[in-house]
């Protein structure tokens, strides 16, 4: 299968999940994870009408995004991956929405680049459901103190909640736990669910999914 033909079969898996968790047509937006693929293998899934993508690096995504937004101007880019304080200044020039927002540094580097920048992006707080260390993402139990220093101290506006489930667990128990954070703190979408999990994370609630393998197949 081409890569358009995986898109396709990804873009009716979801509708089918949409359906069977009861939930609106069209409530789910697929973002297509592009990180490790160039331009060439980008350019057909472009082409069939995909126009929002996710990236893990930001040097990796300034190599081949610039280029692509001038001729596809209503693309839209997510920083899925970790943010290091060193690269805000890049990652607010080049990104729509950044999901990866985990510590209270990197929170204050980029309210002050949005001012600079006079941009504002869209933004996810990571938690860290699995509690596990080698990750990034906030304790769940800390989340109500983040996002309220977010709000209050930063003036950001926190758009939604993401996490990465431990790949070797059942995924639903930390769909549930963020949806539960999500509506405790009133936030309104939930970044969950990749090519492995997206069906199970549709039926808990994610606002969006990030897709790669499914997509564009293994590196």
């Amino acid at each position: 299968m081409t890569a358009v033909e995986r898109l396709d079969d990804v873009k009716t898996r979801i509708a089918e999940a949409e359906r069977e968790a009861g939930r609106e047509a069209g409530s789910v937006e697929l973002i297509a994870v592009s990180k490790t693929f160039d331009v060439g293998d980008i350019r057909p899934v472009l082409d069939a009408g995909q126009r929002v993508f996710g990236e893990n690096r930001v040097q990796e995504a300034q190599g081949k995004w610039p280029g692509l937004k001038e001729v596809f101007p209503d693309i839209e880019l997510h920083l899925i991956g970790p943010l290091q304080s060193n690269k805000t200044k890049e990652a607010v020039a080049l990104f729509d929405v950044i999901h990866t927002v985990d510590r209270e540094k990197i929170a204050r580097a980029i309210a002050r680049e949005m001012e600079k920048q006079g941009k504002a992006v869209r933004l996810y707080v990571e938690v860290n459901t699995g509690m596990e260390p080698q990750k990034a993402g906030i304790a769940p139990d800390d989340c109500a103190d983040f996002l309220k220093m977010c709000r209050e101290d930063l003036g950001l506006a926190i758009e939604g909640l993401m996490c990465i489930p431990p790949f070797d667990e059942n995924p639903g128990p930390h769909f549930a736990l963020l949806r539960k954070l999500a509506e405790e703190n009133g936030i309104a979408k939930l970044s969950m669910g990749m090519s492995s999990d997206f069906d199970t994370a549709i039926c808990f609630g994610a606002t969006s999914v990030r897709v790669g393998t499914a997509i564009f197949g293994r590196r």
